[in-house]
């Protein structure tokens, strides 16, 4: 088949809508990616205005150009823009675009969840920028501390606004991981073992598992949090047993891994445009991906560097202080195999190289500045000074946006289809250089001599009035250099010629498709046997197109792709994507009702949004699947294969099993907290402890043995054509028994008493919700065997459900022990 009657045989299958419908239904990851570039670009601009309001407010002592309660507002919004709405969603954006292009797979693992993942960004993101407009923004800084952020101190709904409004954007940051890490290890091109991965990929496997194992305690740290400002559960409390120390912990888990998360992307984009920019390849492959993953490790183990000053054990504060300077270890690998590429090629600057540069040099004397305050004596000195701010966008600014606008204009003709013409960048560059260095340098100054971070305005006669004042004008001079780039970057995109493609002349996937890519991505799925595909077979790109790889003739006229094993990258099944779906944006704008209904205390409509999930998330699953057996169906080159719907474990199932590893570290998250209140929080032990009784510890013990037992009886009967009802109805009947278990604590226990209390009811609630959660699914699974959707081929949908239901079984054994266990000690 010639290339352009494949393209016509493929376009119409995987298309988006016309018009607006196309907008909402789509879950194409170009459209998709390209929404999501330009909302955090937007964010990016906003959290940028907000900045030169600040230094507006900081050019010179005593301002009156706004009051401390605006101040604290666009401060703490700054931050939040800045941190959530922009750095994260930015480079999920770039990787949802580029990434199926790379990998050599027509989408990511699951479209929808991509979609939801763009509109609950887009709806939460929105809200917060509402809210700052009309003067209810957030003012307790973007770490929120209590008891600052308390009802007591901050009554309005600011702070719930924060709460709960990040709480529901990282929901998209999560849905975005789990899309990222099954789409890795299962959809590549056909030989692209994991040895052979793009190393852009292997770093965004290592920080969406990082996503998944950081962000829950921040989301878990956000809902108790307003718990107590809804209910007065005194979780943060230390008249009733709670600590507000226990936010700080939970925070900075998520804080500090945060930083990283927001650098390993930017160092995928310098590995993979650093050897195409030095006309070689990377120097020490396998050192870098062990470094990325030493970084990733690590950085979990360094939250308390952020509370030194807050009263931590001398023998803590040495462990974290060495921890703290030990990432310099991996750091130092990944800079070394960069300088080692460049000795080893024939570096030519283009733009794209400038901003390389200029992070070499802003990033290495930010790391040098992190060392400076993980030594504990000189960080009681710097702590919350504008030294600390500086070294901040130091790592930020230069570790992170200036590879990422390397990344854009190297991908441009990707993103946009043309190279660049107008040539704006270089003089971006220069201004952005020198007003981000004249800014911070400046502020390393001030805050060595005692300026404090976040006042509102200086006094005469501080010291640091010249200092402000030209940091100031040098913020401004950034701020012009960033607006140049984005209008750059835009014209280009929009104006520009066509170009041709690979104008790098790269050697990896993404460089073998059309520009910009077309809805499919690739034409057929390759067969590769390199790092390097495009170095190794020039003619790669054609036999693509004319379908020469696998799945090149679309005889089912339906979206499908190629799955690997997860090692090897060897052919194993057919995935079949769902076509365009309004269930996405639907099932986003009824879950930001859960969450910001709250704000306002209309509980009612938030118990009928959460109806309304449910029902939702029932026609999501549903519509998956097939009510026959299809068995082996021709994948090309010789090879048959069958659908997802009829393997074992399907992608719902390693879904599944990636939202359940974000799911237990919240679990865990829960129980560090209950553990640090009763060794570390006063007025502990509580006055009275929960006594187990005997029916709840009976309940929950039949309970669990009953719903996993049946699970597994009810599966053996499906795949052996037996009645699965049985199986079924025991499960059934022990996720009730787990979730009566459960309510004997409720029963047993006051909820805003003591902060013992409130967390028994947490642990509780959590247990409930999960069990009835897995009844739902039993519920569900009988429905689709009744439909004909399961058979004992299609048995898939069984293997999801079962490891709910063990997920339950498990937290129900971990967290009603640990509530019945006081009361069994002596």
């Amino acid at each position: 088949m010639t290339a352009l009657r494949l393209h016509k045989a493929l376009y119409p299958i995987w298309r988006n809508d016309p018009g607006w419908k196309g907008i909402l239904t789509t879950v194409n990851n170009n459209t998709i990616g390209g929404m999501f570039i330009m909302g955090a670009t937007g964010m990016f601009l906003v959290g940028g205005i907000l900045a030169m309001l600040i230094r507006a407010q900081l050019a010179s002592p005593n301002s009156a150009f706004m009051g401390p309660e605006v101040y604290n507002q666009i401060f703490t919004m700054h931050g939040t823009i800045m941190m959530f709405l922009f750095a994260i969603p930015f480079f999920e954006a770039l990787t949802i675009i580029l990434l199926p292009g790379m990998l050599g797979t027509r989408d990511l693992a699951f479209p929808r969840l991509g979609a939801f993942a763009f509109w609950c960004y887009m709806i939460g993101s929105t809200s917060m920028i509402v809210a700052l407009v009309a003067g209810v923004a957030p003012d307790g800084g973007w770490f929120m501390y209590p008891p600052l952020s308390s009802s007591a101190y901050s009554p309005g709904i600011n702070t719930d606004i924060w709460l709960l409004g990040i709480s529901f954007i990282e929901i998209s940051a999560i849905s975005a991981a789990v899309e990222i890490v099954v789409s890795v290890l299962r959809y590549r091109a056909a030989g692209m073992s994991l040895d052979k991965l793009p190393i852009f990929a292997w770093y965004m496997l290592v920080v969406a598992v990082m996503i998944l194992t950081a962000f829950p305690p921040m989301i878990l740290g956000s809902l108790i949090l307003e718990l107590e400002r809804a209910f007065d559960m005194p979780f943060f409390q230390a008249e009733h047993g709670g600590d507000s120390l226990l936010w700080q912990h939970l925070f900075w888990l998520f804080g500090h891994p945060e930083v990283y998360i927001i650098f390993l992307p930017a160092a995928g984009v310098v590995s993979m445009i650093l050897p195409v920019m030095a006309r070689t390849t990377l120097l020490g492959y396998g050192w870098v991906v062990a470094a990325a993953i030493s970084l990733a490790v690590l950085s979990f183990g360094l939250w308390v560097h952020h509370m030194f000053t807050t009263g931590i054990p001398h023998m803590g504060l040495a462990f974290f202080s060495a921890v703290s300077t030990l990432v310099a270890v991996p750091t130092g690998v990944q800079i070394f195999a960069w300088i080692g590429t460049l000795w080893k090629g024939r570096p030519e600057l283009h733009l794209p190289m400038l901003w390389i540069l200029g992070f070499f040099v802003t990033f290495v004397m930010g790391g040098l500045t992190g060392v400076m305050v993980a030594m504990v004596p000189f960080d009681w000195q710097a702590h919350d000074t504008y030294f600390v701010v500086a070294h901040l966008h130091y790592v930020l600014i230069g570790g992170y946006v200036f590879p990422m606008i390397a990344g854009v204009y190297y991908w441009l003709p990707v993103l946009s289809g043309r190279k660049r013409f107008f040539r704006m960048g270089e003089t971006a560059f220069w201004l952005v250089m020198v007003g981000f260095h004249g800014t911070f340098l400046l502020l390393h100054w001030a805050g060595l001599l005692g300026m404090r971070r976040r006042v509102d305005t200086i006094e005469s006669g501080s010291g640091w009035e010249l200092i402000n004042l030209l940091a100031s004008i040098s913020g401004f001079i950034l701020a012009i250099g960033f607006a140049l780039v984005v209008l750059d970057v835009a014209v280009n995109a929009v104006v520009a010629v066509r170009g041709r493609r690979n104008p790098w002349n790269a050697g990896t996937l993404e460089w073998a498709t059309p520009i910009p890519g077309p809805a499919y991505n690739v034409a057929s799925i390759p067969v590769i046997g390199s790092r390097y595909p495009l170095y190794d077979n020039p003619d790669l790109p054609v036999q693509i197109a004319r379908g020469e790889g696998f799945l090149g003739t679309p005889v089912r006229n339906r979206r499908e792709t190629l799955a690997v094993s997860v090692s090897r990258a060897e052919p194993e099944f057919i995935a079949v994507f769902p076509h365009n779906s309004i269930i996405p944006f639907a099932m986003a704008v009824v879950t930001s009702i859960v969450f910001l209904a709250p704000v306002f205390k209309w509980w009612w409509l938030m118990f009928a949004a959460a109806v309304g999930v449910a029902v939702l998330a029932l026609c999501w699953v549903w519509q998956g699947g097939s009510r026959q057996d299809e068995g082996l169906l021709d994948a090309g080159r010789g090879l048959s294969l069958p659908t997802h719907a009829e393997v074992p474990y399907p992608p719902g199932w390693w879904g599944t099993l990636f939202l359940l590893l974000a799911n237990s570290v919240l679990f865990g998250s829960l129980l560090f907290g209950y553990a640090f209140l009763w060794t570390v929080a006063p007025n502990w032990p509580p006055p009275a402890v929960l006594q187990p009784g005997f029916w709840g510890p009976v309940l929950a013990i039949g309970g669990g043995a009953f719903a996993s037992g049946g699970i597994r009886l009810a599966d053996r009967a499906i795949r052996t054509v037996g009645a699965a009802w049985l199986g079924l109805l025991a499960s059934l009947a022990g996720l009730a028994g787990l979730c009566a278990g459960a309510w004997t604590i409720f029963a047993g226990t006051t909820y805003n008493a003591h902060a013992y209390d409130a967390t028994l009811w947490v642990i509780a609630g959590y247990v409930t919700f999960h069990a009835g959660l897995a009844g739902l699914m039993v519920l569900f699974l009988t429905a689709r065997i009744r439909a004909g959707f399961i058979s004992a081929r299609r048995c898939g949908d069984a293997r999801v459900v079962q490891l709910w239901i063990d997920y339950a079984v498990l937290v129900a054994a971990l967290g009603l022990g640990a509530a019945w266990l006081p009361g069994w000690l002596p």
